[in-house]
């Protein structure tokens, strides 16, 4: 899987290019994440393009927080559709993560300091 990753800001993000985060694909997804979560303390994932979550694509991102977290650093996700915010609700994991509308939302939460859910 290849992740795309820009900077904005000074905070790398990184896009989701899945439509689908499940059993079949979150290994990957955390393997092609390892590089990025080394070389970056800051990110910003981009989640516009998936449309279905299951509970092994929530665990993939799950471990990208934990890990961000255990080196000082920080994950916040971005562009979220209905169908994973339920999901995430429904597990209780927009109460973990800072989820935002836009990129942009997502960037000047790392300049402010603030951490909240605007979607």
């Amino acid at each position: 899987m290849d992740i795309p990753v820009e900077q904005m800001d000074g905070v790398a993000v990184a896009e989701i290019p899945v439509d689908e985060l499940d059993a079949s694909n979150s290994g990957e997804l955390k393997r092609a994440m390892a590089p990025i979560l080394e070389r970056y303390s800051k990110l910003i994932i981009d989640v516009g393009r998936l449309r279905f979550v299951d509970s092994s694509g929530l665990g993939a991102m799950l471990s990208c927080l934990r890990h961000l977290s255990a080196k000082g650093g920080d994950l916040k996700l971005c562009g979220m559709s209905k169908p994973v915010r339920a999901a995430f609700e429904l597990v209780r994991m927009h109460r973990i993560f800072d989820i935002l509308a836009t990129r942009e939302d997502a960037a000047r939460s790392f300049q402010t300091g603030s951490s909240r859910s605007t979607t």
